[in-house]
């Protein structure tokens, strides 16, 4: 299968935003190449990104999305030049523009990062493995291995980071949790290795064969169930604790249902918050009847961890 990704250039403010319009348009990936996260994980040592050069924060990031090339593509290209035109009107200051088109064959965007991705750590457990790749496994560590694809989820992203942390704080054994928008699996795979039972859900096709593949990688069949379906839809009782690491505008979305599928002593982590959504996803968690009991932040992005205010009926 060919694929066609469609760069825009797009400042800072609107990175989000724009990854959006390709989300609502069924895009199978995005990827968002962010020159200060860039930077930072040079500095880091944690990606072997020598190839790049030098790389300088400049206040705007690369938003790239990968649509199959079918029938639907031209109808697709339309609808995002228009998406964009509306943005534009709304924030007239963001600069945002196509930089560019290109079509790929499917193993050549599968396979051609993998270089770059190498084993690290994240947290006080978890270490995370390539499956091509070999590591050095000290006792204690908790072993994600993962083959992600065409699917988000590495571990290397803030928003990803971020949330795996908060699950050491909040999952015990025998808790149960509901993964939504599962990616590639690493979150759903991290909770069942800390003692959970997981159900795991995303809306693409792609990423739920990713992620069943990184379940059986990792032995925790028995422990992860992972479908394809709406977020939080057909889900049935309530999990001990809930994550969701999305985007700011779907987590305001499934708020409203957030009360059906987390018992009343659950704890919810939303991850996938720019910065600059942070204080409104937190007031619309209020307002829902969560209490925030914790919020982290890494390179402009934020998770934020709620508990239902006990006085709040059930």
């Amino acid at each position: 299968m060919c694929w066609r990704e469609i760069s825009i250039t797009v400042s800072s403010e609107g990175e989000e935003a724009v990854a959006d319009l390709f989300y609502q348009l069924g895009c199978s990936g995005v990827s968002v190449e962010d020159p200060e996260l860039l930077a930072k994980y040079i500095a880091s040592g944690v990606w072997d990104y020598h190839a790049f050069g030098n790389v300088e924060s400049l206040g705007f990031s690369v938003i790239k999305g990968y649509f199959p090339e079918n029938e639907e593509l031209e109808e697709k290209q339309r609808l995002l030049d228009s998406g964009i035109s509306e943005l534009l009107k709304l924030s007239p200051g963001l600069l945002v523009k196509t930089t560019g088109l290109t079509t790929l064959m499917e193993e050549d965007w599968e396979n051609a990062w993998k270089i770059y991705f190498k084993p690290f750590r994240i947290g006080e457990r978890f270490l995370i493995k390539p499956s091509w790749e070999e590591a050095e496994v000290q006792e204690g560590d908790i072993v994600l291995e993962l083959d992600p694809g065409m699917a988000f989820g590495t571990g290397t992203h803030p928003t990803t980071a971020l949330c795996l942390r908060a699950l050491e704080q909040v999952v015990k054994p025998g808790r149960r949790v509901f993964d939504l928008g599962t990616g590639s699996g690493i979150l759903a795979i991290a909770a069942a290795k800390l003692g959970a039972m997981v159900e795991a859900v995303d809306l693409d096709a792609v990423a739920v064969k990713v992620a069943g593949k990184n379940v059986k990688l990792n032995q925790v069949e028995d422990r992860v169930r992972v479908r394809r379906g709406d977020l939080g839809a057909g889900l049935e009782g309530q999990a001990d604790v809930v994550v969701a690491n999305i985007i700011a505008d779907v987590i305001l979305n499934i708020l409203g249902d957030l009360r059906r599928v987390l018992s009343p002593q659950g704890d919810f982590l939303a991850g996938g918050i720019i910065d600059n959504r942070a204080e409104e996803v937190a007031a619309a968690m209020r307002e829902a009847g969560l209490e925030i009991v914790g919020c982290t932040d890494d390179s402009g992005w934020v998770q934020l961890w709620g508990r239902w205010v006990k006085s709040a009926p059930f």
